[in-house]
């Protein structure tokens, strides 16, 4: 029998949690996730999908508008400045990775940002810094309220499921709502929840993260007019449980004295290096790795004399393909980024572009790749493996096995490379004035009075 009061102790921790409660570990992370997701943001504004949802929400006009990430000049209303700049976080599958899976933050960055710019008052930064843990900490709870979210997808891409409910309650609790409020604001947008797995490696997944920020934040709008939900969203099967064949839900206490910690002290955040689904990170670090072995020996590898490759990686038929003919598909294909490593000693933003998708060399390759399923390789991100093994016409061989890439929450970035990629991803968009000016901000948010500074950096275009 499921507990009562756990959407009632959720909204008083959404209420009640203050910036006090915020460590020195949990800042430091949640920085870390802001400044990547800026980042990868800015570059998905060169995308298509980036363009044609922006061309949809242009149709829109409101006297509040905020504003579009490397886009001076041009505004949109809160709720569709969250859409689009949500759908440029994702639009390349670049963003952060969380365990159980999901993409926590560009559910949530996008929509407080777009409604801070809208508020009769001016946040600070810290305030920024607080409902986005909040956001980010309503997600890993709802999460490990199911044994198989722990595993990859199969059903329903996660960001969809709970990152509308971290957008709503990052800006409820941005905005200042009562208890009473933020539980409505869950309920709200659990009516907005849920997405087929279907649809990944597609232009429309990009839009699962864009409809978590605006209709999280639309959900606390309503809540703050007045609309009410189920005061047992969380508590019922029929409710949030309906994403769940296992849901087993628990309050949460947000009083230190209650024993509460930030989920993000408890579980790290996996950065990726080149844009694509995290699985492939362990495919490409496993294929430079067996690279580099063969290097060690004295043998160059020339494509030609490859004869097989072998993938041992875990089940998971989304990102099972062989011959992807777009992007989307190239960025959840094990094949492909395999290949690309193969050719190309790297995974980049290039890689995924027409001209190096077309490539005969590759196409070549891809015809010699094989896939197994090795029985103890489990579809889990904390747990999964790849081992590559090379097979050349002479027939010799070489393996290697990676069961940690390089960003992984094992193995986190570097605070070097990842301003790194913040530099690299940002200065398509932005001056260097701009790039410069948003890693200063955001390195020092907490202290800073409100985020006027963030807003006019982010619109600081270079010369394109």
């Amino acid at each position: 029998m499921l507990r009562k009061g756990i959407t009632e102790s959720f909204g008083a921790a959404i209420s009640g949690l203050n910036a006090s409660q915020l460590t020195d570990e949990v800042i430091s992370r949640s920085k870390r996730m802001m400044l990547d997701t800026l980042g990868v943001g800015l570059l998905g504004t060169r995308t298509s999908v980036f363009n044609k949802t922006l061309h949809y929400s242009q149709l829109y006009r409101s006297d509040r508008s905020s504003s579009v990430w490397g886009k001076p000049g041009v505004s949109l209303p809160p709720h569709y400045a969250a859409f689009v700049n949500g759908v440029a976080v994702h639009s390349m599958d670049f963003d952060d990775t969380w365990h159980p899976a999901t993409h926590p933050s560009g559910a949530v960055l996008p929509a407080l940002l777009a409604l801070a710019e809208t508020l009769p008052y001016q946040p600070s930064g810290l305030d920024l810094l607080l409902a986005f843990n909040v956001g980010i900490d309503v997600q890993g709870r709802l999460l490990r309220f199911s044994k198989e979210a722990y595993d990859i997808p199969k059903r329903f891409h996660p960001p969809a499921v709970v990152g509308v409910m971290g957008s709503a309650a990052a800006s409820a609790k941005l905005m200042g709502l009562s208890p009473t409020q933020c539980a409505h604001a869950l309920a709200i947008a659990a009516s907005s929840a849920g997405a087929p797995l279907a649809n990944a490696a597609t232009q429309t997944k990009p839009l699962h993260i864009g409809n978590a920020a605006r209709r999280g934040l639309e959900a606390a709008q309503l809540a703050w007019m007045g609309l009410e939900g189920n005061p047992g969203i969380l508590d019922l099967e029929s409710g949030f449980g309906v994403f769940y064949a296992d849901y087993c839900p628990s309050e949460l206490v947000s009083s230190v004295a209650g024993g509460f910690k930030w989920t993000l002290e408890e579980q790290n955040i996996a950065i990726k290096r080149f844009p694509a689904h995290l699985g492939m990170h362990w495919v490409v670090d496993a294929v430079l790795a067996a690279k580099d072995k063969l290097k060690s020996q004295g043998r160059i590898l020339e494509p030609s004399q490859i004869k097989r490759v072998v993938l041992r990686v875990p089940p998971s038929n989304y990102v099972n393909c062989p011959f992807p003919a777009t992007e989307h598909q190239a960025r959840h294909s094990f094949q492909f980024n395999a290949c690309s490593a193969l050719l190309d000693n790297q995974v980049t933003v290039d890689s995924f572009t027409r001209a190096q998708m077309e490539r005969p060399a590759l196409k070549e390759l891809l015809s010699r790749v094989e896939l197994e399923n090795p029985a103890d390789n489990q579809p889990n991100f904390n747990k999964m493996y790849c081992e590559v093994e090379i097979e050349t016409e002479q027939g010799q061989s070489c393996t290697a096995k990676c069961d940690t890439f390089y960003g992984h929450w094992r193995k986190p970035l570097s605070q070097e490379d990842l301003v790194g990629k913040f530099k690299d991803n940002a200065s398509v968009v932005l001056s260097m004035e701009g790039v410069e000016g948003v890693v200063d901000m955001i390195g020092n948010i907490e202290r800073k009075k409100d985020n006027s500074e963030l807003f006019s950096y982010l619109k600081m275009v270079g010369n394109l």
